[in-house]
């Protein structure tokens, strides 16, 4: 039997956010999804939490121990905003659970029914990590009631990464210290851990598999001090993964120089400056064969 294990981080958003309403919609799509999954896979839900957001988990997950930290204990902001660490997230994952495979999403991203099924097949293909781009529905949904409604939209493609599925051995390797969640560049850090240490990586990004309820492409930016924070902890994280990094391994990579170009160019997790070095690592490591040969 697989085993899947999946963890959110649930907060107590003010009822007047959007992500008050979202939160529920997400919940309820996880717990129907589970419902829906053939008879050889098994899917636990995981919330990771802080003490005082432990109310609003509902009793359908399984709460991991409250988390104890946030960005705050590594840095001093002039706001202050208690946001998460992924690793954080992450660490109570592995730890409560001994499934094969673990699965992080945002806690404004729904499933559609057959998402863990469809996992399941990504699985026995053979990745051992992958990530599967959202759907973007139109803000008209405010309910749990109306998922019916929302399963039959389809929705508009999103760009970026906020559903990732990875092999838990992978888990040790990741090096994602001190990155926040609900800012920019928690996407590029996980994403590019990844890429740079699984086997096979998949990127899947026509998939209909979940969705979030609005179709803007970019949210409001974060504060830039927690923006500039996470935009440090990464380029750390950048000069740790270089010897696992690989330009071949990247989504997009095609034969054809300019068609895998344009494909970064408009994409914000594949960097110009990063596509550039590992362009040249690469001539670099063909050139070095090629005199060994010779």
């Amino acid at each position: 039997m697989l085993r899947i294990a999946h963890i959110v981080n649930p907060f107590n958003a003010p009822i007047n956010s959007d992500l008050h309403s979202a939160q529920k919609i997400t919940f309820a799509s996880m717990q129907h999804a589970k419902t829906q999954v053939d008879q050889n896979i098994r899917v636990d839900l995981f919330s990771a939490q802080f003490e005082s957001d432990a109310h609003i988990v509902p009793e359908y997950f399984i709460p991991t121990k409250h988390l104890e930290r946030s960005v705050l204990n590594f840095h001093s902001f002039s706001k202050s905003i208690r946001l998460p660490l992924i690793a954080d997230i992450l660490q109570r994952l592995y730890e409560a659970s001994d499934a094969e495979y673990l699965i992080y999403t945002n806690v404004d991203i729904g499933l559609y029914p057959n998402f863990y099924n469809q996992v399941a097949s990504f699985i026995n293909r053979g990745y051992d990590s992958f990530i599967i781009n959202r759907r973007r529905l139109k803000s008209v949904f405010h309910d749990a009631q109306e998922l019916p409604k929302i399963f039959q939209e389809k929705g508009k493609k999103h760009p970026g990464f906020d559903c990732f599925v990875f092999h838990r051995s992978l888990y040790p390797k990741l090096i994602l210290d001190g990155i926040c969640i609900g800012v920019p560049f928690i996407e590029i850090s996980f994403s590019h851990n990844l890429i740079a240490l699984s086997n096979r990586f998949h990127l899947f990004d026509e998939e209909i598999l979940t969705f979030h309820i609005g179709e803007e492409i970019f949210k409001k930016r974060a504060p830039k001090e927690f923006y500039q924070y996470n935009r440090k902890k990464y380029h750390l994280i950048e000069r740790a993964l270089w010897p696992e990094m690989q330009i071949k391994k990247f989504p997009y990579h095609h034969p054809l120089f300019f068609v895998r170009w344009l494909k970064w160019a408009i994409h914000p997790c594949f960097p110009i400056r990063l596509v550039l070095k590992l362009e040249w690592k690469q001539f670099q490591n063909v050139l070095f064969k090629h005199n060994r040969k010779n």
